[in-house]
């Protein structure tokens, strides 16, 4: 299964969320850091997300699930540039746009704190973990389904389209997105290395 294969009218799943690999990394290499700005329970939490950054399990359920009358139309691991990123490459190896709700995309609350104290959005932070699906509409909801039954949390996000290009939908208002092209977990990473 590659980014090739979505067409309009496949819906768009993501699987645990944004920037999973951007706060794991933050939360392992600045460990202590961490714990003393958000407190031991906080941390535990945040280390946690390191052991995500694996699609395997996430992308073997979800073509279990839809590999029936071809529900999974492609599959991409959100790495360098995170969720904007990953979408944007789907959408270019597929030929296709894509138009999704961003409240609907998860953001843990590790991940958010890490993010904002960090200087990192987490829409665009690298997410090696995050596995974006698009599939059948009637497969969906049985894709999302079977990844809850593995623990892994998921949500559809939104639609493939035929327009050029990524289309975000935030609190109610339309705007198409350009690519991201600078990740920022890098120059966040560097500076914290630099401390």
């Amino acid at each position: 299964m590659t980014p090739k294969g979505a067409v309009p009218g496949d819906k768009i799943i993501i699987t645990k969320g944004a920037a999973i690999e951007a706060a794991g990394i933050f939360a392992v290499a600045f460990e202590e850091k961490i714990r003393k700005i958000f407190g031991e329970d906080f941390a535990k939490r945040a280390e946690g997300i390191f052991y995500k950054m694996s699609v395997v399990e996430d992308a073997l359920t979800a073509v279990s699930a839809g590999v029936r009358e071809n529900g999974v139309t492609s599959m991409h691991d959100a790495t360098e540039c995170g969720v904007w990123g990953g979408l944007f490459e789907v959408a270019q190896a597929s030929g296709v746009g894509m138009k999704v709700v961003k409240e609907d995309i998860i953001v843990l609350p590790e991940v958010k704190k890490i993010c904002e104290k960090f200087d990192m959005d987490p829409y665009t932070a690298i997410s090696e973990g995050t596995l974006i699906i698009t599939a059948k509409p009637h497969k969906a909801g049985e894709i999302v389904d079977a990844l809850k039954k593995k623990n892994i949390d998921s949500t559809i996000v939104g639609e493939v389209t035929g327009a050029d290009g990524l289309y975000v939908i935030e609190n109610g208002i339309e705007k198409k997105m350009a690519h991201p092209r600078l990740d920022p977990f890098w120059p966040a990473f560097s500076r914290e290395l630099g401390r």
